[in-house]
């Protein structure tokens, strides 16, 4: 019996305009200044002679080849990805890029703006709609309550706020 890896689930195809720019902005980066940078260690590298026990040169293929893939992913991603501005549909739910604050058992604040799974940064407080946190916030409204099945455990929050727009100290999504 051959045993196949599960398959992933699929990941949300959307990214608010500032996530797509973030991606265009490592793409642009890794095209036209570290993969010419690497290219041109590469050629020197080359030539120095025996490539078998060339570090430079070994070490230079294979950081090459590492973002060549990356170049590839993120052009394959960004071609399939949906752009889309969050607005406020009116009607008081959490849906794609809406910052929701929440208040934990504790008493604790937090507060995430619901994004793609491109985009997702824990420390600006960005969570992922594909995270089980996204999706018991997802269609939910002010006052209620949210449980979050966790690894470490199940959490319980109320819904304080959810609005649409920027976040607090934060740039427009």
């Amino acid at each position: 019996m051959s045993r196949r890896p599960k398959p992933r689930p699929p990941r949300s195809r959307v990214i608010t305009p500032a996530g797509m720019r973030k991606l265009q902005a490592e793409f642009d980066e890794l095209w036209t200044k570290e993969r010419p940078k690497v290219t041109r260690e590469v050629s020197e590298a080359a030539a120095q002679g025996d490539r078998s026990e060339n570090a430079e040169y070994i070490y230079g293929k294979k950081r090459l080849r590492e973002i060549d893939s990356r170049l590839e992913f993120l052009n394959r991603r960004m071609e399939e990805l949906k752009v889309v501005e969050p607005t406020d549909p009116g009607d008081g739910k959490v849906y794609f890029g809406a910052w929701v604050r929440l208040e934990d058992e504790e008493g604790q604040e937090v507060e995430y703006q619901l994004v793609g799974p491109d985009e997702f940064d824990v420390v600006l407080g960005r969570i992922s709609i594909d995270s089980p946190f996204g999706k018991a916030l997802m269609g939910k409204r002010e006052g209620d309550e949210v449980l979050v099945r966790r690894p470490r455990g199940d959490a319980e929050y109320e819904i304080l706020e959810v609005r649409y727009g920027p976040g607090p100290g934060r740039e427009a999504s």
